[in-house]
């Protein structure tokens, strides 16, 4: 990821290579696994002094993202990894505060799973709207391995809520 993740030369659009498109890597459970772990650090200042400097590194890349051009490639890594991490954050921040409530709070995956469910039904709403618009361009492609996840998803929603 070393190679990906450091910016390349701004280059113009004409000079750019075709983006292929990516599959969305999967949030492994396994990295919410470890936050109980993370969670007990709280007091240990290190952690708090490498989030203040992360906050301060995010907040310098929101002005170069503004102020350059830079491949679609390093923005879709950069995207998913934000992503990750903003799931993550809001899941070991729920943990911490349920685990101040009781030890029979909601387990770290439970609790992930829930954010997914609640994000999706969002993405959901809004690829709806999307759908009555005329106006907005959908790849066919794209639009049928949507139907067949979600075709996959509802046979297991329907198992799971039987």
């Amino acid at each position: 990821m070393a190679d990906r993740s450091t910016a390349k030369k701004a280059l113009p659009p004409s000079k750019r290579k075709p983006v292929a498109p990516r599959k969305v890597k999967d949030d492994p459970v396994s990295t919410a696994a470890s936050i109980p772990a993370a969670a007990k650090a709280e007091t240990n200042p290190n952690v708090r002094l490498r989030l203040e400097k992360g906050i301060a590194e995010l907040q310098g890349l929101h002005e170069l993202l503004l102020s350059t051009q830079i491949d679609a490639d390093v923005l879709a890594d950069l995207r998913d990894a934000l992503n990750r991490v903003r799931n993550t954050a809001w899941v070991a921040q729920q943990y911490v505060l349920r685990k101040e409530i009781g030890p029979e709070s909601t387990s770290v995956p439970s609790l992930l799973a829930g954010e997914r469910i609640r994000a999706t039904y969002q993405l959901c709403r809004a690829l709806s709207d999307d759908l009555t618009k005329p106006e907005i361009e959908l790849p066919r492609g794209s639009l049928l391995e949507l139907q067949e996840a979600t075709k996959t998803l509802r046979e297991k929603l329907k198992k799971r809520c039987q």
